[in-house]
């Protein structure tokens, strides 16, 4: 295997809730009204640190579309899907762009003082806007960025 180079985000992050590999920004979230087989799941305009898998048709509730799940590069769990193409013209608007399924990522928020809580539910997302969730501080694992006495 080779070389591992991951790409650290800065600012409201969506990270893979397993290994917290970033994964996008809240600044390039299209639509937070996607539903998926295990709930909510966001729209983005783009995505890092994440592979592509096989191409396969889907029928999902606006129709078919051509999509690949997209895998996190840092363990390997399917975080979402990327639309390859839309067959309803109404829909052509998601070709090219990512899902990020809810259950399979946390939020993270970047402060000068950075701390690390745990999520207490296995399939919650911690969302920019903090409704109904949790805002978590930080992506890094473990203390403070300040200096201790």
């Amino acid at each position: 295997m080779g070389r591992l180079f991951l790409i650290t985000l800065e600012g409201n992050i969506y990270s893979c809730k397993h290994c917290h590999t970033h994964l996008g920004l809240a600044d390039h979230i299209i639509s937070k009204t996607f539903q998926c087989r295990h709930g909510r799941a966001y729209l983005f305009d783009r995505v890092v640190n994440v592979t592509l898998g096989e191409k396969e048709e889907r029928m999902m509730l606006t129709g078919m579309h051509s999509v690949v799940d997209i895998f996190c590069v840092g363990c390997g769990s399917i975080v979402g899907w990327k639309y390859e193409a839309a067959q309803e013209k109404s829909q052509k608007y998601k070709e090219g762009k990512f899902i990020l399924e809810s259950f399979n990522q946390i939020f993270a928020q970047m402060h000068t003082e950075l701390f690390w809580f745990f999520l207490p539910s296995r399939f919650k997302i911690l969302s920019p806007d903090g409704s109904s969730y949790s805002i978590i501080q930080d992506a890094q694992l473990g203390g403070s960025d300040t200096d201790e006495p």
